[in-house]
Protein backbone atom coordinates (compact mmCIF):
# COMPACT_ATOMS: atom_id res chain seq x y z
CA UNK A 1 0.00 0.00 0.00
CA UNK A 2 1.23 3.58 -1.09
CA UNK A 3 1.29 6.06 0.93
CA UNK A 4 0.57 10.00 -0.12
CA UNK A 5 1.98 13.28 0.84
CA UNK A 6 -0.43 13.45 3.81
CA UNK A 7 0.39 9.93 4.98
CA UNK A 8 3.63 10.83 4.97
CA UNK A 9 3.70 13.59 7.06
CA UNK A 10 0.81 11.87 9.98
CA UNK A 11 3.69 9.18 10.10
CA UNK A 12 6.65 11.86 10.42
CA UNK A 13 4.72 13.82 13.37
CA UNK A 14 3.84 10.67 15.27
CA UNK A 15 7.81 9.48 14.94
CA UNK A 16 8.88 13.30 16.29
CA UNK A 17 6.72 12.85 19.26
CA UNK A 18 7.43 9.38 20.08
CA UNK A 19 11.23 10.20 19.68
CA UNK A 20 11.14 12.52 22.95
CA UNK A 21 9.34 9.59 25.15
CA UNK A 22 11.39 6.77 23.84
CA UNK A 23 14.87 9.26 24.72
CA UNK A 24 13.68 10.26 28.28
CA UNK A 25 12.95 6.62 29.01
CA UNK A 26 16.72 5.23 28.09
CA UNK A 27 18.00 8.57 30.23
CA UNK A 28 19.48 7.02 33.38
CA UNK A 29 17.52 8.56 36.48
CA UNK A 30 19.81 10.95 38.59
CA UNK A 31 20.15 9.68 42.44
CA UNK A 32 18.62 11.82 45.14
CA UNK A 33 21.75 13.89 47.14
CA UNK A 34 21.29 12.15 50.22
CA UNK A 35 22.95 14.54 52.85
CA UNK A 36 22.96 11.88 55.83
CA UNK A 37 22.79 8.34 54.05
CA UNK A 38 22.30 5.56 56.62
CA UNK A 39 25.33 3.82 58.31
CA UNK A 40 26.98 0.57 57.01
CA UNK A 41 27.98 -2.11 58.93
CA UNK A 42 31.35 -1.30 57.59
CA UNK A 43 30.67 2.20 58.89
CA UNK A 44 29.87 1.14 62.36
CA UNK A 45 32.87 -1.23 62.21
CA UNK A 46 35.14 1.31 61.65
CA UNK A 47 34.73 3.43 64.66
CA UNK A 48 36.74 0.39 66.82
CA UNK A 49 39.48 1.92 64.60
CA UNK A 50 39.23 5.05 66.23
CA UNK A 51 41.84 5.83 69.66
CA UNK A 52 39.42 5.57 72.68
CA UNK A 53 38.22 8.74 74.07
CA UNK A 54 35.57 6.97 76.20
CA UNK A 55 35.10 8.10 79.45
CA UNK A 56 34.08 11.62 80.74
CA UNK A 57 37.04 14.42 80.48
CA UNK A 58 37.98 16.78 83.16
CA UNK A 59 39.93 19.88 82.10
CA UNK A 60 43.40 20.85 83.71
CA UNK A 61 42.23 24.26 85.35
CA UNK A 62 45.69 25.08 86.95
CA UNK A 63 46.79 24.89 82.91
CA UNK A 64 43.91 27.57 81.91
CA UNK A 65 45.06 29.80 84.51
CA UNK A 66 49.01 29.46 83.94
CA UNK A 67 48.56 30.31 80.04
CA UNK A 68 46.76 33.67 80.91
CA UNK A 69 50.19 34.50 81.95
CA UNK A 70 52.54 32.62 79.68
CA UNK A 71 51.23 32.52 76.78
CA UNK A 72 48.14 35.13 75.86
CA UNK A 73 45.87 36.15 72.95
CA UNK A 74 48.00 38.69 70.65
CA UNK A 75 45.76 41.11 71.68
CA UNK A 76 45.50 44.44 69.01
CA UNK A 77 45.82 48.16 71.00
CA UNK A 78 42.00 48.32 71.45
CA UNK A 79 41.62 44.49 72.60
CA UNK A 80 44.17 44.88 74.98
CA UNK A 81 42.93 47.52 76.50
CA UNK A 82 39.53 46.24 77.15
CA UNK A 83 40.96 43.27 78.18
CA UNK A 84 43.15 45.31 81.50
CA UNK A 85 39.86 47.10 82.36
CA UNK A 86 38.24 44.00 82.58
CA UNK A 87 41.43 42.58 84.45
CA UNK A 88 41.73 45.39 86.92
CA UNK A 89 37.28 45.49 87.41
CA UNK A 90 38.01 41.60 88.68
CA UNK A 91 40.92 43.02 91.23
CA UNK A 92 38.52 45.22 92.53
CA UNK A 93 35.70 42.77 92.85
CA UNK A 94 33.42 43.72 90.20
CA UNK A 95 33.94 41.20 87.94
CA UNK A 96 32.21 41.43 84.52
CA UNK A 97 30.55 37.81 83.90
CA UNK A 98 31.59 37.38 79.85
CA UNK A 99 29.15 34.20 79.92
CA UNK A 100 25.19 35.20 81.17
CA UNK A 101 21.82 35.46 80.36
CA UNK A 102 21.83 31.45 79.44
CA UNK A 103 23.69 31.83 76.41
CA UNK A 104 26.60 29.28 75.62
CA UNK A 105 30.19 30.19 75.83
CA UNK A 106 30.45 28.80 72.22
CA UNK A 107 33.86 27.68 70.54
CA UNK A 108 36.00 28.13 71.49
CA UNK A 109 35.73 29.70 74.74
CA UNK A 110 34.07 26.56 75.70
CA UNK A 111 37.43 24.32 74.99
CA UNK A 112 39.25 27.13 76.73
CA UNK A 113 37.82 28.55 79.85
CA UNK A 114 35.88 25.45 80.87
CA UNK A 115 36.04 24.15 84.12
CA UNK A 116 33.12 21.44 83.34
CA UNK A 117 33.10 17.60 82.47
CA UNK A 118 33.03 16.97 78.75
CA UNK A 119 32.15 13.53 76.73
CA UNK A 120 32.97 12.81 73.25
CA UNK A 121 31.02 10.68 71.11
CA UNK A 122 31.68 8.83 67.98
CA UNK A 123 29.51 7.74 65.22
CA UNK A 124 29.92 7.07 61.51
CA UNK A 125 30.90 10.02 60.27
CA UNK A 126 30.26 12.24 62.97
CA UNK A 127 32.09 13.31 66.30
CA UNK A 128 30.28 15.09 69.14
CA UNK A 129 31.10 16.34 72.19
CA UNK A 130 28.89 16.91 74.66
CA UNK A 131 29.44 19.46 78.32
CA UNK A 132 27.94 19.90 81.32
CA UNK A 133 26.45 22.81 83.43
CA UNK A 134 24.85 25.29 80.85
CA UNK A 135 22.34 23.08 79.01
CA UNK A 136 23.69 24.49 75.51
CA UNK A 137 27.29 22.42 75.42
CA UNK A 138 27.16 20.76 72.54
CA UNK A 139 29.55 20.33 68.96
CA UNK A 140 29.06 18.52 65.88
CA UNK A 141 32.06 17.83 63.83
CA UNK A 142 31.36 16.18 60.97
CA UNK A 143 33.71 13.36 59.52
CA UNK A 144 32.09 12.38 56.77
CA UNK A 145 33.98 14.51 53.87
CA UNK A 146 31.12 17.29 53.43
CA UNK A 147 32.81 20.62 52.97
CA UNK A 148 31.37 23.75 54.96
CA UNK A 149 28.28 24.85 53.63
CA UNK A 150 28.24 27.31 50.76
CA UNK A 151 25.46 29.80 52.32
CA UNK A 152 26.71 30.98 55.41
CA UNK A 153 24.83 30.69 58.57
CA UNK A 154 26.69 31.84 62.14
CA UNK A 155 25.91 29.94 65.04
CA UNK A 156 27.36 30.11 68.80
CA UNK A 157 29.19 26.81 67.96
CA UNK A 158 29.74 27.24 64.32
CA UNK A 159 30.50 25.21 61.63
CA UNK A 160 32.59 21.99 62.01
CA UNK A 161 34.20 19.20 59.70
CA UNK A 162 36.67 17.41 60.60
CA UNK A 163 39.08 14.48 59.08
CA UNK A 164 41.53 12.27 60.67
CA UNK A 165 45.21 12.14 60.64
CA UNK A 166 46.33 8.93 62.10
CA UNK A 167 45.05 9.41 65.48
CA UNK A 168 44.67 13.12 65.43
CA UNK A 169 41.27 14.41 64.86
CA UNK A 170 42.01 17.59 62.84
CA UNK A 171 38.74 20.35 63.13
CA UNK A 172 37.86 23.14 61.00
CA UNK A 173 35.31 25.54 62.36
CA UNK A 174 33.72 28.73 60.77
CA UNK A 175 30.46 30.57 60.60
CA UNK A 176 30.73 31.91 64.19
CA UNK A 177 28.36 34.32 65.31
CA UNK A 178 30.79 37.59 66.06
CA UNK A 179 28.74 37.74 69.65
CA UNK A 180 30.74 35.18 70.14
CA UNK A 181 33.79 35.96 72.88
CA UNK A 182 37.03 34.72 72.57
CA UNK A 183 37.45 34.11 76.55
CA UNK A 184 40.59 33.81 78.50
CA UNK A 185 38.50 33.85 81.51
CA UNK A 186 35.11 33.28 83.10
CA UNK A 187 35.82 37.62 83.84
CA UNK A 188 38.47 38.78 80.54
CA UNK A 189 37.11 38.14 77.12
CA UNK A 190 36.13 40.05 73.93
CA UNK A 191 33.06 39.62 71.18
CA UNK A 192 35.49 38.26 68.07
CA UNK A 193 33.19 40.81 66.06
CA UNK A 194 33.40 38.25 63.12
CA UNK A 195 35.52 36.30 60.90
CA UNK A 196 36.92 34.08 63.31
CA UNK A 197 38.23 30.64 61.91
CA UNK A 198 39.27 27.72 64.33
CA UNK A 199 41.26 25.04 63.55
CA UNK A 200 41.83 22.62 65.99
CA UNK A 201 43.95 19.03 66.44
CA UNK A 202 43.01 17.10 69.28
CA UNK A 203 44.85 13.53 70.29
CA UNK A 204 45.94 11.58 72.85
CA UNK A 205 48.91 12.90 74.66
CA UNK A 206 48.56 9.81 76.65
CA UNK A 207 46.50 7.17 77.89
CA UNK A 208 44.13 9.65 79.90
CA UNK A 209 45.04 13.15 78.51
CA UNK A 210 43.66 14.81 75.96
CA UNK A 211 45.28 17.62 74.27
CA UNK A 212 43.47 20.03 71.97
CA UNK A 213 45.50 22.20 70.19
CA UNK A 214 43.93 25.49 68.92
CA UNK A 215 45.01 28.16 66.15
CA UNK A 216 42.57 31.01 66.91
CA UNK A 217 42.45 33.57 64.02
CA UNK A 218 40.30 36.73 64.62
CA UNK A 219 41.47 39.25 62.38
CA UNK A 220 39.31 42.22 64.40
CA UNK A 221 40.57 41.79 67.89
CA UNK A 222 43.85 39.56 67.58
CA UNK A 223 47.36 41.06 65.31
CA UNK A 224 48.23 37.62 64.43
CA UNK A 225 46.88 33.53 64.80
CA UNK A 226 47.27 32.56 68.37
CA UNK A 227 47.97 28.92 69.04
CA UNK A 228 47.18 27.49 72.66
CA UNK A 229 46.99 23.66 73.84
CA UNK A 230 43.98 23.10 76.31
CA UNK A 231 44.53 19.60 79.14
CA UNK A 232 41.68 17.40 79.37
CA UNK A 233 42.26 14.30 81.69
CA UNK A 234 40.07 11.24 81.98
CA UNK A 235 37.68 10.01 84.75
CA UNK A 236 36.26 6.96 84.37
CA UNK A 237 34.86 6.48 87.70
CA UNK A 238 30.42 6.54 87.47
CA UNK A 239 30.65 9.59 90.04
CA UNK A 240 31.93 11.56 87.36
CA UNK A 241 29.18 11.07 85.18
CA UNK A 242 27.92 14.09 83.09
CA UNK A 243 24.86 15.22 84.68
CA UNK A 244 21.61 17.26 83.10
CA UNK A 245 22.82 21.34 83.51
CA UNK A 246 19.89 23.39 82.95
CA UNK A 247 21.66 27.49 83.16
CA UNK A 248 18.55 29.63 84.31
CA UNK A 249 18.06 27.66 87.37
CA UNK A 250 20.85 29.60 88.32
CA UNK A 251 18.27 32.32 88.41
CA UNK A 252 15.32 30.83 90.17
CA UNK A 253 14.69 28.77 93.33
CA UNK A 254 12.34 26.24 94.00
CA UNK A 255 8.72 27.71 95.30
CA UNK A 256 5.16 25.92 96.14
CA UNK A 257 2.46 28.64 95.23
CA UNK A 258 -0.53 29.33 97.20
CA UNK A 259 -2.29 26.43 94.63
CA UNK A 260 0.22 23.82 95.63
CA UNK A 261 1.92 24.18 92.41
CA UNK A 262 5.43 24.15 92.60
CA UNK A 263 7.46 26.57 90.91
CA UNK A 264 10.50 28.46 89.75
CA UNK A 265 10.86 32.45 91.00
CA UNK A 266 13.30 34.87 89.83
CA UNK A 267 16.32 35.85 92.08
CA UNK A 268 17.37 39.41 92.49
CA UNK A 269 20.54 40.20 90.78
CA UNK A 270 22.80 42.88 91.52
CA UNK A 271 24.16 44.97 88.50
CA UNK A 272 27.29 42.69 88.14
CA UNK A 273 24.77 39.48 87.67
CA UNK A 274 25.42 38.23 90.69
CA UNK A 275 22.79 37.07 93.83
CA UNK A 276 22.34 39.28 96.09
CA UNK A 277 18.97 37.77 97.99
CA UNK A 278 16.79 34.40 97.96
CA UNK A 279 12.90 35.80 97.91
CA UNK A 280 10.94 34.83 101.29
CA UNK A 281 8.88 31.71 100.74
Amino acid sequence: MKSGPLGIIVVGLLASLAAPSMASAQAPKKAPTVINPPPSAQDWADLGKLPDWSGVWNPKISDQDAQVKTNPPPWNETAARKIQQMFAEEKAGRPRLIFSNCLPEAHPSWMLVTHNAMEVLFTPGRVTMLGESDGNRIRRIYADGRGHPEVSDPTFHGHSIGHWEGDTLVVDTVDIIPQAPLAISEAAGLPNNGDMHVIERIHLADKDILHDELEIIAPKILTKPWKTTRIFFRQRARKFDIVEGVCATGDLVERVNAEGDHIFVPVEKSEWGHTTAVPAK
